[in-house]
């Protein structure tokens, strides 16, 4: 069966049963149908925070196959109540774009997923579409003050950073003219679209503690200069009340459950390129604080979402995992090792041993962290055993866990192994969390810290762009903030085509961007597309819906 199958013929429970597996009341949910719930920020326990098993999902570097993350998210939650511990999923919501697009949705995927699979990944509880709102709120309060005589800032509107978004791959919304029609129509300028998860509004939304500090962060949003070279921000438009009025039910986490009726929240989804690439602060600290084990995950390879997550999430939640698994696919190590697409199904150990080096690196960047890592094989039909025994003996060469999971053939049944893998990790308490950089080091220091620790480079260099961009923001009193690191997912380097394990290369910054109200600055390495365009036959030719409205072709 296919994935939609699969979840149409689940057994769902009533969302105020999976909710009691929490220790919640029906008083505790804002309810969405029977299926959904929003929860309260009141859940959140800072002392539970600090007993819980936060776990890290987290991949290799991604190949056109796929790794599974959120599959083996899912099937470990489920694995961990397999074998009698409290866990429950804490993932990212799905963009439009993709489920649309090329990739598909992102509930997981056969056996491991979350439902209910069809509202996941279309409207879900609107928190994709509260960002949209608040996002071209402020862009368009920015054109009227640009228009207006009244309260005029003096914004010069070629300068102007600020994008409307929305939720959809539509390529011939990335740069536009707007303000046609004269006088009524506005001042004419250049701009564009971004899509909502490429929002500052969704990578402040999922770095907020509270109402206050989301409503700080909005004010302190960079949207462009005065005509006399000044920064102008949100706040000096009076932006922030409003647009956190339009953010009041999507800063609450959804609960939902797990085909096996585990409990899962879901919470916002930023790039993890050009964002931090996690869902968000309280969805984490609310699933920490309402189980035993809370099972995460991170954007694209560990050299994005997994740094960005660890570096900057982390550090403004005070919180730390206990263990991160590492993705691993024999088809992507093979793909890493030389083997062609169309061949990733055949039984080949020279390219799955010459892929290695890419998994030894990402094992080797999660370990400067000080955090024990377990690499997950996540089987294939198409595995041979002699590969899988070769991955296996690698990883225990190298010294550390290694578990095989089967969570998309057989839920959590097929992922106990990794789940008893994760767990031993946690209780040898061997976790000592240290960050790559600290925020007293200049802009220049965290970026060479990252490049050679994580990456693997020799250096930085900077174009003279980047280099008087960085300068401005310096001045501007922004040299203390985390770096947010902007770079292809294909590769441990700034160029796509190097696959495995790439050395000797330096890392070149193109420029850079200011996220002030997320709060980081973003070191920018080739050209970083936040609105992706169709493919030639996208995934909507195969979605329809029948006269009794059941939903077909989303996987």
């Amino acid at each position: 069966m296919s994935d939609i199958e699969i979840a149409q013929k689940a057994d769902a429970k009533h969302i105020k049963e999976i909710a009691q597996k929490l220790g919640l009341s029906e008083e505790h949910l804002e309810l969405y149908g029977n299926s959904k719930a929003k929860l309260p920020l009141s859940l959140i326990d800072e002392e539970k925070v600090k007993r819980s098993n936060l776990i890290l999902v987290t991949a290799l570097t991604p190949t056109p196959p796929g790794e599974g993350k959120t599959t083996v998210s899912i099937g470990l939650t489920d694995g961990l109540n397999h074998i009698g511990k409290q866990a429950t999923a804490v993932l990212r919501e799905p963009s439009l774009g993709p489920v649309f697009g090329i990739k598909g949705g992102a509930a997981g995927g056969g056996h491991s997923q979350v439902i209910p699979m069809e509202d996941i990944n279309l409207h879900f509880t609107g928190d994709f579409n509260a960002i949209e709102k608040a996002n071209n709120l402020l862009a368009a309060l920015i054109d009227n003050n640009v228009q207006s005589k009244v309260n005029n800032l003096g914004i010069d509107p070629r300068t102007v950073l600020w994008k409307r978004v929305m939720d959809m791959n539509d390529r011939a919304l990335r740069n536009i003219v707007s303000g046609l029609g004269g006088k009524s129509g506005g001042v004419p300028s250049e701009t564009g679209f971004n899509i909502t998860a490429a929002s500052e509004v969704m990578a402040i939304l999922c770095l907020s503690s509270d109402f206050e500090d989301l409503k700080k962060r909005l004010g302190n949003i960079y949207i462009g200069d005065t005509y006399s070279g000044e920064p102008v921000f949100a706040h000096q438009l009076k932006a922030e009340g409003a647009m956190a009025v339009l953010l009041k039910d999507a800063i609450k986490p959804n609960l939902v459950q797990t085909l096996e009726s585990n409990p899962a929240i879901l919470h916002g989804g930023p790039f993890a390129n050009i964002a931090q690439g996690t869902n968000s602060v309280l969805a984490t600290k609310m699933g920490m604080s309402l189980s035993e084990y809370a099972v995460t995950e991170a954007g694209f390879g560990a050299d994005l979402g997994a740094e960005k997550f660890l570096n900057i999430k982390c550090r403004a939640a005070g919180i730390a995992p206990k263990a991160v698994v590492v993705v691993a696919t024999i088809r992507a190590l093979k793909y890493h090792g030389g083997q062609s697409i169309d061949e990733l199904t055949t039984e080949n150990l020279g390219a799955l041993e010459h892929g290695m080096p890419n998994l030894e690196k990402h094992i080797e960047s999660i370990q400067s962290f000080g955090v024990p890592v377990t690499v997950a094989i996540n089987h294939f039909v198409s595995d041979t055993d002699a590969e899988v025994e070769f991955l296996k003996d690698h990883c225990k060469n190298l010294g550390v866990e290694v578990a095989l999971s089967s969570g998309w053939a057989k839920g959590g049944e097929g992922c106990t192994e990794l789940a008893e893998a994760v767990v031993r990790s946690c209780e040898k308490g061997e976790s000592n969390f240290k960050l790559t950089y600290e925020l007293e080091d200049n802009t220049i220091t965290k970026m060479e810290k990252v490049a050679k620790t994580i990456y693997g480079a020799k250096g930085v260099s900077l174009s003279k762009k980047a280099a008087a961009q960085l300068r401005r923001f310096e001045k501007l009193g922004f040299g203390k903030l985390p770096i947010c690191m902007a770079k292809t997912q294909k590769s441990l380097s700034d160029d796509d085509k190097l696959l495995g394990r790439p050395t000797g290369f330096t890392f070149d910054i193109r420029e850079f961007e200011i996220a002030a109200g997320a709060g980081f600055i973003i070191p920018i390495a080739g050209n970083m597309l936040r609105m992706p365009g169709l493919p030639a036959a996208p995934a909507s030719e195969r979605i329809q819906i029948d006269k009794e409205g059941k939903i077909s072709g989303l996987f």
